[in-house]
């Protein structure tokens, strides 16, 4: 089943921006309507990997796949952040 060639076009995609999607899009989506909510957001997600029940890192910035460090001092290892009151 996982060296199954044909197991990939379930995931095929008919959007511009990819050729395959393997997850659900969320219909409970939540739009963000302040900047408060945003940075509640934002905060969420940075902190989630350092709660107890994960531990994956001790520091927020110090989780390689978090955009926590380029808050704290502006490191993108990604090359593709943008600051939240600069997008727009």
């Amino acid at each position: 089943m996982l060296n199954d060639p044909n197991k990939l076009e379930y995931y095929l995609s008919d959007k511009k921006d990819r050729h395959y999607q393997f997850w659900k899009r969320d219909p409970l989506a939540i739009p963000i309507s302040s900047e408060k909510i945003l940075i509640q957001k934002l905060e969420y997600i940075h902190n989630n990997p350092i709660k107890e029940i994960w531990s994956l890192s001790t520091l927020a910035e110090d989780y390689k796949w978090s955009s926590a460090r380029f808050y704290f001092d502006g490191t993108d290892e990604f090359e593709f952040l943008t600051h939240h009151k600069d997008a727009g």
